[in-house]
């Protein structure tokens, strides 16, 4: 079996189960050997994050802890300018030579795929595995989505071995427990008073208590979203991750 490899990229703002629980199923779906969750350092696609990335960075660690294939991977923290997947896995490429590298999206994040910064070049690199809920039905007349439906159509893969035969080219469907936990919802409740215990790691939750992460009074204005951004970016699991 190959050394494939899981790509997870966000603001992780705060890492929840919402991002953990569908990245854990892919991984024992497809046998990954590993899923390196890549925080964001600037998303191009909205404000910037309230935690700072050593923060983000941190909770993310503390979050993976107790499941050695999760790897907390800093590439986009230590690099300039928008974090553009192309640009992430071009340097994991380099990193991992022919590894398959599996692109972790979620449904709303792969039919807006024709709005990423070098969209086309992202299938060459990595494979590109779709998570949606159970029984999810294909529409074939969403907005926007003929990029992504066209690699569908042409790039589908049909059995997991497919996977691990070549380092990149295919898009793989992949039903996963979808959790309805909101990072924006979960830092307005924390800036509210109440506690997020059970949305999170209890290690991420002490570390938002000890830092005083999103409170009222932490709380900062969100900068504006350069106009120039792609809408969506290559960072979203779920229509908001966080």
């Amino acid at each position: 079996m190959s050394h494939a490899i899981g790509v997870f990229g966000g603001t992780f703002d705060p890492v929840h189960y919402g991002h953990l629980r569908p990245a854990f199923e892919i991984m024992e779906a497809l046998d990954l050997e590993e899923v390196r969750f890549i925080p964001s350092r600037q998303p191009p696609h909205r404000a910037s994050p309230q935690a700072s990335p050593e923060q983000r960075h941190d909770m993310l660690q503390l979050a993976v802890a107790g499941e050695p294939r999760f790897t907390v991977d800093d590439r986009e923290l230590a690099r300039d300018g928008p974090s553009y997947m192309v640009d992430t896995l071009r340097s994991l490429r380099a990193d991992f030579g022919a590894a398959p590298l599996c692109l972790m999206l979620g449904l709303d994040a792969f039919l807006g795929l024709g709005s990423w910064h070098e969209w086309q070049a992202i299938p060459e690199l990595a494979h590109v595995v779709v998570a949606h809920r159970p029984g999810w039905q294909l529409d074939s007349q969403v907005q926007g989505s003929a990029a992504a439906l066209e690699l569908l159509r042409t790039r589908r893969l049909s059995s997991v071995s497919e996977i691990h035969a070549r380092p990149a080219g295919g898009i793989w469907l992949q039903p996963v427990t979808l959790l309805g936990i909101s990072a924006t919802a979960l830092r307005a409740a924390v800036a509210d008073g109440k506690s997020a215990r059970y949305l999170l790691p209890d290690g991420v939750w002490r570390y938002i208590e000890k830092e005083g992460l999103y409170t009222a009074e932490e709380r900062i204005a969100p900068s504006a979203v350069p106009t120039d951004s792609p809408l969506p970016s290559g960072h979203k699991f779920q229509s908001e991750r966080g």
